[in-house]
């Protein structure tokens, strides 16, 4: 079975190449690479492509730079096959990454959303075990395990514990339900509870097969320290209880109204931001701890 691997990319040329070439390193080669390139200011970039002479692969840039969470939607149109991933444009497949994906669907043909075992990685490669990732592992289940409906919500509310450029997707329901537009943090969680509300499940399995990069220059980073995301998460959490109120999920309602994750994780940020002395950071993330 064909795996389309979606490949959003503005960032770290090094990175980048080094994403693309796990992907090629893959042990089933039944797999399309879809790189969208949002106008990143390198024009080596397309020549690299090319000397890589894969037909698998297919190479566009944007004439005008979408932002993430149009570039993502851009992506979605591209989708051919019947599972699909986002690769995260500074992360690494392990070789066994499509393999896992595939045989994961075919036990799993209830299962809309596929999370396999991740190791986070630095800016060099080096592992990685921050404040971040033990409380992922706190909140992730412990063994594999499929889970739907409000108790997936309200896992991921409490805490969320997946990494959305490992996730393996069908693509039927990806592709009909979608990104909410105007979100450029909070934007996966929203599509994984999204599905779940309309009945999709995610399966999860510890067997490592994918690499997350966590370093201090993504975009994500950037807006933790400065504040910005949590404004789009408490936005957004607040939307979303309403819409559990709705669907009379209230354990998932109150969860998502309490936000004690995002709380906590705004508030041991605010130290960093204060030596760095970025003050409407310190604001803003002193304004979303209590809210």
């Amino acid at each position: 079975m064909t795996v389309d691997i979606l490949f959003p990319y503005y960032g770290d040329v090094a990175m980048m190449k080094q994403a693309v070439l796990s992907i090629v390193a893959q042990t089933n080669p039944d797999w399309r690479l879809i790189v969208v390139d949002d106008g990143y200011p390198d024009d080596s970039i397309p020549g690299w492509f090319e000397s890589l002479n894969d037909e698998r692969i297919t190479y566009m840039r944007n004439e005008t730079n979408l932002g993430a969470n149009a570039n993502y939607r851009k992506c979605l149109t591209f989708v051919e096959n019947e599972l699909v991933t986002v690769m995260g444009a500074d992360d690494v497949m392990l070789p066994n990454y499509v393999q896992w994906l595939v045989d994961a669907a075919a036990a799993h043909p209830e299962a809309s959303i596929f999370q396999p075992g991740v190791v986070v990685i630095d800016e060099n490669n080096a592992a990685s075990n921050t404040l971040v990732e033990k409380t992922k592992a706190y909140y992730r289940p412990k063994e594999a395990t499929v889970l739907g409906g409000e108790d997936l919500v309200a896992s991921l509310l409490r805490g969320t514990w997946f990494y959305f450029p490992s996730l393996g997707w069908r693509a039927d329901m990806m592709l009909s339900t979608g990104f909410r537009e105007g979100l450029n943090v909070i934007q996966d969680m929203a599509l994984v509870l999204d599905i779940a509300m309309r009945g999709g499940s995610l399966y999860y399995d510890p067997t490592l097969a994918f690499m997350y990069r966590r370093h201090g220059g993504s975009d994500s980073s950037w807006r933790a320290l400065e504040g910005t995301r949590f404004d789009e998460e408490r936005g957004y959490f607040n939307d979303i209880a309403d819409e559990m109120s709705a669907l009379g999920w209230a354990r998932a309602a109150r969860i998502a109204r309490i936000r004690f994750s995002s709380r906590m994780h705004a508030l041991t940020l605010l130290p960093k931001a204060a030596l760095a002395k970025k003050w409407n950071g310190v604001k803003n993330l002193a304004n979303h701890v209590v809210k």
